[in-house]
Formats: structure tokens, sequence, C-alpha cells
């Protein structure tokens, strides 16, 4: 898929003002919601074109490639546009942890009982996935 393949999304993508899109990251046949992360043009069109979804990182000001650091990557199944073409929805297959605090998904606080509570333990510690490296909340 590249090039032409990906003109028609990218057309249909209502961009905000900073020219990004939110992208909602879904384990593909569980339904689990990973994580949401922004995407711009250019990381829609490497993502359609490789198969291996690629964010934009505020923090960064560039391309983020998922588990470029962690090796924890996300496969594309698919790609959905909401009805208002304003937010995505990434069908994934997900290798390891999604979230750079070592979880499997970034999900991982609720709410109950008016109390914030932590509901999924660290899987994969944080030195192991970046080797001490610190990150915040985009890898």
């Amino acid at each position: 898929m590249t090039g032409r393949n990906s003109d028609a999304i990218i057309e249909a993508i209502e961009f905000n003002g900073d020219g990004l899109i939110p992208a909602i990251a879904q384990q593909e046949g569980s339904g689990e919601v990973l994580m949401m992360a922004w995407m711009d043009a250019d990381a829609v069109r490497e993502t359609i074109a490789t198969g291996k979804v690629c964010y934009w990182s505020r923090s960064r000001g560039r391309l983020w490639r998922k588990g470029e650091a962690s090796g924890q990557t996300q496969k594309l199944v698919e790609m959905r546009l909401d009805c208002d073409g304003d937010t995505l929805l990434l069908l994934v297959d997900q290798k390891g942890v999604t979230c750079h605090t070592g979880r499997r998904n970034c999900f991982f606080r609720a709410l109950r009982g008016g109390k914030l509570e932590t509901i999924a333990e660290v899987e994969v510690n944080h030195e192991t996935l970046y080797g001490g490296e610190e990150l915040g909340g985009d890898e």
C-alpha cells in the first residue's frame, strides 16, 4: 500500500489546526483499547506504506515509529476513519506491551468509588524496555 492507496484516506481526514488527528490503537481480535496518540499526514502515509504503525510525537516534534526504542511494535491490520473524519481507529497486532510504563495498555488507571486506582501492574520493567532512558507519554 503506497502513494495513491493513502491518498483517499488523507483527503478524507479532517486534521486539526496543528495538522494532527487522534489515533486510537485497539488490539485486533480482542478489542482491547491500547493507547491514543497523534498522527500527521506523513505518519498516516508511512503506516499505510509499511504496515507498521507510525505516530507523530508532539514532545519530540518528529515521526515516532512505535517500538523504535522498545521493540514493542504495532502491525497495522486495519485503519478506520470515524463519521466526522476527525479520529482514526487503528486495529493492530501489538507485539509486547504498549505503554512506556511497561503495562499492556495505557489505560491502567480507573476512577472507582471516587478514588483513582491503578488497575494493571507493570509487566516489563522500564529499564528493560528503554535501557534507563527517561521517556514521557510517547515512546
